[in-house]
């Protein structure tokens, strides 16, 4: 199948369906010279992926904008999400953000009887060479699929309203049962605000929260988060502990037992492009991903973004268990 047939057909891919992310060679034909399709960037941390086969798990057609100056959602077009591919900041001088991947059709192709198609060393050279040059503007400031997330997309039309969302049962993303649960929960929260009934999480918190012990956690330790109300004492008037917000997509969490997946010491900047550097302790847990189910206006966003945890949010496992 040429590369033209496959970007006419690249739509259609199911969910489900196993692909093959195509040869060096084959994807290089697809960059311009920023090394991006339609200006979404093709990474060198997907490098290793190249050969290989995947699953769909999920097509990006309606993403969240978390840009300070975000629209709410973005609009992409052939471009879908391969099981729970991930950035492993590698490429990138270690940002440990971890987005998930995002993948144009031009870069895959269904699976065939023929076997994986083989690649040459010359191809694969010269797409790390592009790869890894385009992943940085300059000597300070870094290009990735997130800092590329507008130029990539397009805004949705102003007459789409709700129709971005019924897509997303249309297209498989979400299933029927999910959409009326998360539908339900929008209208009941509307009407609670309008009737003065509905509390921000803000609203919660206590206005000088207590000084903590850092607890040191590494990765791989058991932490149970705690409940809304010790979680609620240590943050300010804004909802915050030291700048960072505990917010909705948060709250399913509470109560819950989970493994530390990372210390996150650096992340680059979306609407920048610069790596910041954290100067208090922030942590990501294993599995626990924002949902877009709880974020008005951003329901069912794929992006699976990992939250940031305070130490003072959660506690290790085993001295909740043996606590009275």
């Amino acid at each position: 199948m040429s590369l033209r047939s496959h970007e006419a057909n690249g739509s259609r891919l199911r969910i489900g369906q196993v692909v093959e992310v195509r040869p060096a060679a084959e994807i290089l034909a697809t960059l311009d010279g920023n090394a991006a399709t339609r200006a979404l960037p093709f990474m060198p941390e997907m490098l290793r992926f190249a050969g290989r086969r995947f699953t769909v798990s999920a097509h990006a057609r309606k993403l969240c904008d978390t840009r300070s100056d975000g629209t709410g959602n973005r609009l992409f077009h052939d471009t879908v999400y391969l099981e729970d591919l991930r950035c492993d900041g590698s490429g990138h001088d270690g940002c440990q953000a971890g987005c998930r991947l995002l993948w144009r059709t031009e870069w895959l192709r269904p699976v065939s009887d023929d076997g994986p198609a083989l690649d040459d060393e010359a191809a694969t050279a010269e797409l790390t060479r592009r790869a890894a040059a385009a992943a940085k503007r300059d000597e300070r400031t870094y290009r990735c699929q997130a800092t590329e997330l507008g130029a990539a997309s397009q805004p949705f039309p102003p007459n789409d309203r709700g129709r971005k969302y019924l897509h997303e049962v249309k297209s498989g993303n979400v299933g029927v049962g999910r959409f009326l649960r998360v539908l339900f929960r929008a209208v009941w929260r509307k009407a609670a605000r309008t009737l003065g009934l509905h509390r921000e999480i803000a609203l919660w918190s206590e206005a000088k929260p207590p000084a903590t012990e850092p607890l040191g956690l590494q990765p791989g330790e058991l932490v149970r988060v705690k409940s809304r109300r010790e979680i609620a004492a240590t943050l300010d008037e804004h909802g915050r502990n030291r700048g960072l917000s505990f917010d909705w997509e948060m709250l399913p969490h509470c109560g819950r037992t989970y493994r530390v997946l990372d210390r996150v010491e650096r992340f680059i900047d979306e609407n920048t492009g610069t790596m910041i550097e954290l100067k208090n302790e922030c942590l990501t847990l294993e599995g626990v991903v924002c949902s877009g189910d709880l974020s008005a206006g951003r329901w069912f966003c794929p992006r699976a973004i990992y939250p940031f945890w305070r130490e003072a949010w959660v506690e290790r496992a085993n001295a909740a268990e043996s606590a009275p």
